[in-house]
């Protein structure tokens, strides 16, 4: 499959993840990727309609099926498709993996700092499932943030990670439900938020990925340059409706 080229695929199995999340696997062969892509996806309707949009991978490079989450928007044109009406052995187009600048490799190194709101955890979860392959020691702190505990993508998976690698440091943050492990936090993702979790980290991080909703993105970024990051080793990354 050709990076710019549009390629049939097939949907090999949908899985809920949360309330209004699904794990989307497609059958598919990518070109080299990296952690923190994504792929454009195209639905086409009999009348000739076509509706694309772009989803963050969020398997590691290599892994196949390829998994994609793929949150519900209501009045989206392609996210209400996965959750209602596609099964197993359906087709639509795609290309990619597209994106060169929200990637991080093993040989990056770091330490590495990853906050992500809501699905915006998803291209930091590839890097995290990469990481914990063939970057272990690497020293990470994942700040997460959703309002309830049942929105959290992936928190078993995250869990058992951080419980594996001593050097990798997961809080979970909610907005509208207690805290429930020791460390976790139960309060918005403010400036005074960034500042402590950096604090208490202890590393000055060498690169920093941020992705969530516009709104989210900015206020993290412009509070991580508050508490003294170089801007220069920020990275965000923004997602709309799909």
């Amino acid at each position: 499959m050709a990076t710019g080229t549009w390629q049939e695929v097939a949907v090999d199995a949908i899985v809920r993840r949360t309330p209004r999340v699904v794990s989307v696997f497609l059958r598919l062969q990518l070109p080299a990727s990296l952690a923190g892509q994504h792929l454009d996806l195209r639905l086409s309707a009999p009348d000739g309609y076509q509706a694309q949009r772009s989803y963050s991978i969020a398997s590691a490079p290599g892994a196949a099926p390829v998994e994609l989450l793929v949150e519900r928007l209501d009045d989206g044109e392609v996210s209400p498709w996965f959750h209602d009406a596609a099964e197993a052995g359906d087709t639509l187009e795609a290309r990619g993996p597209i994106g060169g600048h929200f990637v991080w490799q093993p040989a990056d190194g770091g330490p590495l700092l990853l906050v992500g709101g809501g699905s915006g955890v998803v291209p930091l979860l590839a890097m995290l499932r990469l990481r914990h392959t063939a970057g272990r020691g690497v020293p990470t702190l994942l700040l997460y943030s959703a309002r309830r505990h049942e929105e959290l993508i992936a928190a078993d998976e995250l869990g058992a990670m951080a419980s594996a690698d001593p050097s990798l440091r997961l809080v979970f943050i909610t907005t509208r439900e207690p805290a429930r492990r020791p460390g976790d936090l139960d309060r918005r993702l403010d400036d005074a938020l960034l500042r402590e979790a950096l604090a208490d980290w202890g590393h000055a991080p060498a690169a920093t990925f941020v992705c969530g909703a516009t709104p989210f993105v900015e206020a993290v970024a412009s509070g991580l340059r508050a508490a003294g990051l170089d801007a220069s080793t920020i990275r965000t990354e923004r997602y709309g409706g799909a």
